[in-house]
């Protein structure tokens, strides 16, 4: 009765909800995160699934262990759930698209405390270079890549053509 009325209220927040939105905790109820024990059926978490669709929220990424609960146990005995989640709305999701949510190692609970972090931390992804065969047929293409393919400098030749991409990378069209 309780999870059904969590539900409620949380449907009564979301009618006409456009603000930024995060919701996090102790939902009580697996999706699919689960290992050993009985298996999970759609009937115990549809109820759920449907209450997140519906207001619009969907799992901040998190780092750590999937599961975010331990009954204690060891051996046959031992289940893993993840019951405890950080959820976001878009807009949220648009005002900090830098938010990090990590599962820390238990400490004396059988739950995992949630940490999130908000900062303008930004981790640097580095995208190879490609080329579009589109560019090839741009009136300026092949000035750009005779003036940028001329060698600063003697070497490896393996080194001076990653130079020679480099340099055509950062040239514009």
């Amino acid at each position: 009765m309780e999870r059904l009325e969590l539900w409620d209220t949380l449907y009564y927040l979301a009618t006409n909800m456009e603000l930024p939105w995060l919701i996090g905790g102790d939902f009580n109820v697996v999706l699919d995160e689960k290992m050993g024990g009985l298996p999970v059926y759609p009937s115990e978490y549809e109820g759920f699934a449907f209450c997140v669709n519906f207001c619009g929220l969907f799992d901040q990424i998190f780092k750590g262990s999937p599961f975010t609960w331990w009954n204690g146990r060891t051996n046959d005995k031992c289940i893993f759930k993840r019951l405890d989640r950080i959820m976001v709305n878009l807009p949220f999701q648009n005002m900090l698209p830098t938010i990090e949510a990590e599962h820390l190692i238990r400490n004396g609970s059988h739950h995992t405390p949630l940490f999130i972090t908000c900062g303008e931390h930004t981790t640097n992804i580095v995208k190879p270079f490609k080329i579009l065969n589109f560019w090839t047929k741009h009136a300026t293409f092949k000035d750009l890549v005779k003036q940028n393919c001329e060698a600063d400098f003697i070497g490896d030749h393996f080194l001076m053509f990653k130079h020679k991409l480099k340099k055509c990378q950062r040239g514009s069209i």
